[in-house]
């Protein structure tokens, strides 16, 4: 029985041989799948959480744009009611002075161009923070990740800080410029306009629209300057400042200001911009709407094509509905217009799409 079976062996040693290297190959080649296959398993499930904490900490990030915004508004409309104050000219109206007709032509121009100056500045508050917090954002997320490698980081406090504060341009410098350009553009489209004459919103928003020309395109006398202009302190400055001897923390907050102007320079910021002006403006009138009622007293007009020329004020009448408006732009709770601006998806996608270039893994490597 042995001898028969060793001499069946014998005979069959080669197919012995290969079926055992066969056997073998499959079990080795089946526990190398199962290797990768949990290796890929365990990629999958650390890229699916890495994605879920980048996710949650860019709707972080959302949520304290938010904030930020709503917090900056009362010093935005501060800053606009002091240098276009028309409460002064209104408290002056009251003592019926002589020349009272002039000074209901400055309160005219006055109140249309801080009404307008409100639309802008916020609109450019939104956008601008958008870009600089989805920046930082970005930056503090690659921080964090690198934390652990012993890295230096890539915005530490005190840069964040200083960078920030770039935001005082649009405060100080920048929206005194502004205010000059549009109270030029409202005097050249509403200065000859008579206090008598009666006027719809439709006309209203025709109005809107030639002060809004001449101020983003430079018609009438009105120099042209991109509205980004408005919002970033000057490069020359920057450069100049380049000059001089700098630390690693200025250098940094450099770095993070010419990104900024990158970004302002974009086609999609000047996209994303004048949509939110569209909006704005849009809001404005919605506003104004309220105070055009039909003589039978009908409710409210909706601010549409066919009804924005059915009821007609004086303009002296429209002055105080306009000049009120910065308060209910500019309002911090609630702020339905900057609601209104946030809302839309442009600022959304755009806001994602900083967040994106700023958080991925080759800023690391720049």
């Amino acid at each position: 029985m042995l001898m028969s079976t060793w001499s069946f062996l014998k005979r069959h040693k080669r197919k012995f041989v290969f079926a055992g290297a066969l056997v073998g190959g499959v079990y080795l080649l089946g526990k190398y799948a199962q290797r990768k296959i949990r290796e890929i398993q365990e990629r999958e499930a650390a890229e699916y959480i890495a994605q879920a904490r980048r996710q949650y900490h860019f709707e972080s990030n959302q949520r304290t744009c938010n904030m930020t915004v709503l917090s900056m508004l009362p010093t935005l409309r501060d800053a606009i009611i002091q240098h276009l104050n028309s409460e002064s000219l209104t408290t002056l109206l009251k003592t019926k002075p002589a020349n009272k007709l002039e000074i209901w032509k400055d309160l005219k121009i006055i109140s249309f161009t801080r009404s307008i100056v409100a639309v802008y500045s916020t609109c450019m508050l939104v956008v601008l923070l958008r870009i600089q917090l989805n920046i930082i954002g970005g930056y503090i997320y690659l921080d964090n990740s690198i934390s652990k490698n012993g890295l230096a980081p890539l915005a530490p406090p005190d840069v964040q800080q200083q960078y920030l504060s770039s935001i005082q341009h649009l405060l100080g410098d920048g929206l005194n410029e502004l205010i000059t350009v549009v109270k030029q553009a409202v005097q050249e489209v509403l200065g000859g306009v008579s206090l008598k004459r009666n006027l719809s919103l439709q006309e209203l928003e025709q109005h809107f629209n030639q002060i809004r020309t001449r101020i983003e395109q430079g018609n009438g006398t009105a120099q042209k300057r991109p509205l980004s202009w408005y919002m970033m302190p000057d490069e020359e400055n920057t450069l100049a400042a380049q000059a001089c001897g700098l630390t690693e923390k200025d250098v940094a907050t450099i770095k993070l200001l010419n990104e900024t102007r990158d970004m302002l320079e974009s086609p999609d910021f000047s996209t994303v911009l004048n949509s939110c002006l569209s909006r704005g403006f849009s809001r404005l009138l919605d506003n104004m709407a309220e105070f055009f009622r039909s003589p039978q007293g009908d409710p409210p007009q909706a601010c549409t094509a066919d009804s924005l020329s059915q009821v007609s004020l004086p303009l002296a009448k429209i002055i105080p509905i306009v000049n009120g408006q910065i308060h209910s732009i500019c309002s911090e709770v609630p702020s339905h217009f900057v609601q209104d601006l946030l809302l839309i998806d442009q600022v959304k996608e755009f806001a994602a799409n900083v967040y994106e270039a700023f958080s991925s893994p080759h800023e690391l490597q720049k």
